[in-house]
């Protein structure tokens, strides 16, 4: 374990996170060329072709079909995962505003976080504009996930520890995906392009500040409450991860994906059970950081499927092979 992270260290990094948010932040709808004919949703596209970071995109079966189906195919999954991310970024702003709610005066975190929020409300403002100018009509996340995801923000204030990991658990998901894409070297349309670079500049901060919020109270916590949370770290964020990148089957029947493609792609395909690995390669490393992987925790990372190798520093890309 790393050595305990102290009040003042993680003020001070607090205040960087906070400037950051002042001196680099985005708007919705002044940094994104909405009307721009380049920035069209043309069902004719070729750019709209899912990339071979998207474990569908490098799924044979996908490979297989038509241009046409191709390009129909890769609108509606941006269109879902910009959905889920809606509703994930809601989850997150309602928890963390549970949480400000009884901050005692003085607290760093207060101005952070709301600026956080601040930026989140504008994640999902073009997560939603994205949605609409497809025409996907898609409800996102699965409907299991849209009912409790009534009471999850509770966790902000109630369990804590908890909720930020599941934060991580929504946000390095999607971070990993869109970093992937934007590395793979393919071509990518500019409209999701451009929303993913302002996410992923945007969500290094929030990442950052889930890493170091676990990185403050963890140590502090007791053998019980530390034991608890280290087997409740991968069961979140397993389950949060297939929220957030497994789409429904119904959903994607309607557009002409096989059941069977779905279950290959997540996460019985090589391409599939290798992004799973490649996805917690960072939280993996936070786990060890805080002495949360134990013998008791270690099997259950590697019966979710989500073990491996920890990254060597945050960001660091996925090995081409393991």
């Amino acid at each position: 374990m790393t050595a305990n992270l102290t009040r003042k260290v993680y003020d001070e990094r607090l205040r960087t996170l906070s400037e950051g948010s002042v001196n680099v932040n985005f708007n919705a709808f002044k940094d994104i060329k909405w009307d721009d004919p380049e920035f069209a949703v043309d069902p004719q596209d070729p750019r709209w072709v899912l990339t071979s970071a998207d474990a569908l995109g490098a799924h044979p079966w996908y490979k297989e079909q038509s241009l046409e189906t191709q390009i129909r195919i890769g609108i509606w999954r941006w269109a879902v995962i910009a959905k889920v991310g809606m509703q994930f970024e809601n989850i997150l702003m309602r928890g963390a505003l549970d949480y400000l709610y009884e901050l005692s005066n003085q607290n760093l975190e207060f101005r952070y976080l709301t600026h956080e929020i601040t930026e989140e409300t504008h994640h999902t403002q073009m997560f939603q504009e994205l949605v609409n100018r497809t025409g996907v009509d898609t409800a996102g996340g699965k409907r299991w996930f849209r009912k409790v995801s009534r009471f999850l923000p509770l966790a902000g204030s109630l369990y804590p520890e908890a909720f930020f990991t599941g934060i991580l658990a929504g946000e390095e998901p999607i971070d990993h995906l869109q970093k992937a894409a934007l590395r793979s070297g393919e071509p990518v349309h500019p409209l999701p392009q451009r929303i993913m670079q302002i996410h992923i500049a945007e969500e290094a901060r929030h990442i950052s500040f889930a890493h170091e919020f676990l990185r403050l109270r963890v140590p502090r916590f007791g053998k019980a409450r530390r034991g608890a949370l280290s087997v409740l770290f991968p069961l979140i964020m397993r389950i949060l991860c297939d929220v957030i990148m497994i789409p429904d089957r119904k959903d994607a029947a309607r557009v002409g994906i096989p059941d069977w493609v779905v279950k290959d792609v997540f996460w019985k395909s090589e391409a599939g059970e290798k992004m799973l690995h490649d996805l917690f390669s960072d939280v993996r490393m936070l786990a060890e950081d805080l002495g949360l992987m134990n013998k008791v925790s270690r099997p259950v990372w590697r019966a979710l499927r989500i073990d491996g190798r920890p990254a060597r520093f945050r960001g660091e890309p996925a090995p081409l092979t393991d």
